[in-house]
């Protein structure tokens, strides 16, 4: 069938059994999808698993059947393509292959002579979406999770049918929606009601008894008992849905992310175009795509964070941690707050607060009860779960509250001096054995504990914000931190739902020194007399989440102009203190209206003469990023680039298709030019030399 081969595939089977069904003379046939493993690996579809399904097809049209269903083995319907493979991938001819082979099989279900269902029991990701897109009806199962079509946010496209059958199933608005704006928004994944009201499946059952349940109405839809409908698309409307839709990517990622664009083309064609000319487009689309760098970096990236960021590297055994039964947190302002929410839903501890007056005490408590309230009234939260979760977080400006707990952070003013106190308060109070975490995130964590009688146990455990959308935890070990309390913090990480990643005790850590040098290049350039406008604007070809600006913004220009003076007092050569950031700070003003540059800044900036133009801008950004990663890992703050990587994408955002950014630094060459060597070996998030 194919001369495709990947020997790292695991193999998923196509097993096929007779059932019969009460109402029909002949019985039908079922196909499911297993690789012979539990739901912790998903079934995947390469070479060899479409040869699988392909067989299988075979054999139940081949008994002449009521009908095919297509399933998945528990919990797992198919997550798409096998991506193993693709990095073995070295010509265009062999990627075209790869998106033939999955038309050509699942061709068969839209074009078989007998009905064919998909009943989608679990998580339907890419290529298993588009499986169940091919079929003629669909069930979905209210536990299957996720649903998504997430090939953009990889740097491909749906290239086994889904750009061509999903607008023509649920209309352009939507179809747009799943395929391109989800993939770029956190890679959004579609819960199973949202699905079903958008058209994807045809009926949404209860995961108890879904396959039965489905079973009785497939066989009703074949008796003629049951007849599905589906709305009229409005195709009046294509066209403008998908110029708006251009136009918010041209303004987001100004043309640094191929794979958006080529998925526009392809749901213009699904418009008119027949469905052989639209998937071949598709074949053209993937093959271009499989051979980028864009695509070689978002498979690198996706590889960090579904591998390595849940296998910390450097994390001391789990089995050292100690049980944490209460948490302490000191302060009750808008981190701390989101950290006492934080904690109370995923450790279903108490967790207590304190400040220094009831006021604050009071505001801290009242923002946990309001965001819960929030979750009760969007559904996320049940009534009972909700009064639990207010009975477990409470509130004092007594810190003795913290003589029993176990783990106690504290989220203060980011004064070295304060939190030196705070800790020297605190250790009076807790027992020996408590963990005292610091969110700190740019002062150091060592010097910190200095004073204290057990300094062993300070770590320090960073979160960004929000704290509820960003999913790193940066955890940084002092030099007198000891085994047990990292694991202790990893631990705690770990249920809270964190990414961890170890960082040594170094000033701002990771993704704040380098979101710090990187802001420091774009002031440096305003400060000589480029345009404010310019400046901002210059990096917009790497397609970053946000400009400048508007990070500087997110960030509060006082705290960007603090940390900037701590790795001022680290490191003058490279981080000099702006005058102008310092106004920005000092003048309360906003730095973005209705996401324009306030004009009232310009007026008060003070600049110089030699201004720099975009790519001057530019240049100078990424080569003083090529240079403070180098110096990072010189200097042990992580163990390899692959961290440095990791933190980026997922402590700021930073994209799938740059791969944080190392990759895009060497394939820039950047790295070579700026530090003499590459970060990454080739073929490792690019194409193999």
């Amino acid at each position: 069938m194919t001369t495709l081969r990947n020997p790292e595939e695991l193999v998923t089977r196509a097993l096929v059994r007779q059932v019969r069904v009460p109402g029909l003379e002949r019985p039908a046939a079922l196909i499911t999808l297993d690789n012979g493993l539990d739901h912790r690996k998903p079934n995947t579809l390469g070479p060899a698993g479409l040869a699988e399904l392909d067989a299988a097809i075979t054999e139940a049209l081949a008994g002449e059947p009521a009908f095919v269903v297509v399933t998945g083995k528990p919990y797992v319907f198919c997550v798409g393509a096998d991506l193993t493979g693709m990095p073995a991938l070295t010509t265009r001819e062999q990627a075209l292959e790869v998106g033939r082979l999955g038309h050509r099989v699942f061709a068969r279900l839209r074009d078989s002579p007998a009905p064919t269902f998909a009943f989608v029991n679990g998580a339907a990701m890419g290529g298993g979406l588009e499986l169940a897109l091919h079929c003629h009806y669909r069930t979905l199962s209210g536990g299957a999770n996720p649903l998504a079509l997430p090939e953009v946010s990889l740097g491909l496209v749906p290239g086994w049918g889904g750009t061509q059958l999903l607008p023509n199933l649920i209309g352009i608005p939507a179809a747009a929606q799943v395929i391109i704006q989800n993939p770029l928004t956190q890679n959004k994944m579609l819960k199973p009601a949202q699905a079903a009201e958008m058209g994807i499946a045809d009926l949404l059952l209860e995961p108890a008894d879904f396959l039965e349940r489905s079973l009785e109405w497939a066989a009703a839809v074949v008796r003629g008992e049951v007849s599905v409908t589906r709305p009229q698309i409005d195709r009046e409307m294509w066209e403008g849905v998908l110029f708006f839709a251009r136009h918010q990517l041209d303004q987001r990622l100004h043309g640094a992310v191929p794979a958006a664009y080529r998925a526009l083309d392809l749901l213009a064609m699904a418009n008119e175009a027949s469905f052989a000319d639209g998937t071949a487009a598709e074949d053209e689309a993937l093959a271009d795509l499989m051979m980028s760098a864009e695509l070689r970096s978002g498979l690198y990236a996706f590889d960090l964070v579904q591998r390595r960021a849940k296998r910390p590297v450097g994390a001391p055994p789990a089995e050292q941690a100690r049980p944490v039964t209460k948490v302490g947190i000191v302060g009750a302002g808008l981190m701390a707050s989101q950290l006492a929410l934080l904690f109370a839903r995923q450790l279903q501890v108490p967790v207590v607060l304190t400040d220094l007056d009831q006021g604050r005490v009071d505001a801290g408590l009242g923002y946990v009860h309001s965001e819960i309230e929030k979750l009760v009234n969007k559904g996320r939260l049940d009534t009972g779960t909700a009064a639990k979760l207010l009975a477990l977080v409470s509130g004092s400006v007594d810190k003795k509250v913290f003589a029993d707990a176990d783990f106690v952070i504290e989220a203060v003013f980011e004064d070295l001096k304060v939190k030196k106190q705070v800790w020297a308060e605190v250790e009076a109070i807790v027992s020996p054995e408590a963990v005292l975490a610091t969110n700190t995130s740019s002062l150091s964590v060592t010097e910190m504990a200095a004073d204290l009688a057990h300094p062993q146990r300070v770590v320090g455990f960073h979160f960004f914000n929000p704290v509820a959308v960003l999913p790193l935890l940066e955890i940084v070990r002092g030099e007198q931190t000891d085994d047990a309390t990292l694991a202790t913090a990893f631990a705690v990480g770990k249920q809270l739902r964190k990414s961890c990643v170890l960082v040594s005790d170094a000033p701002a850590f990771v993704v704040n020194r380098l979101l710090t040098r990187f802001l420091g290049e774009i002031f440096a350039a305003v400060d000589a007399g480029t345009p404010l406008e310019v400046a901002d604007a210059a990096l917009d070809p790497l397609g970053l989440p946000m400009r400048p600006l508007a990070l500087l913004q997110l960030v509060g220009p006082a705290v960007a102009h603090h940390v900037g003076g701590t790795l001022h007092a680290a490191f003058p050569d490279r981080f000099a203190r702006s005058g102008n950031l310092r106004r920005i700070a000092e003048s309360g003003l906003r730095v973005m209206i209705d996401d324009e540059i306030n004009p009232e800044l310009a007026a008060m900036l003070d600049v110089g003469s030699d201004p720099l133009d975009a790519e001057q801008v530019r240049q100078r950004a990424l080569e003083a990023l090529a240079q403070e990663t180098r110096l990072m890992l010189d200097e042990g703050v992580v163990a390899e680039p692959q961290d440095i990587d990791l933190c980026l994408i997922l402590g700021a955002g930073w994209p799938f298709h740059l791969g944080g950014i190392t990759p895009y630094l060497d394939r820039s060459g950047t790295a070579e030019r700026v530090t003499g060597r590459r970060f990454l070996p080739p073929g490792v998030a690019s194409l193999p030399e």
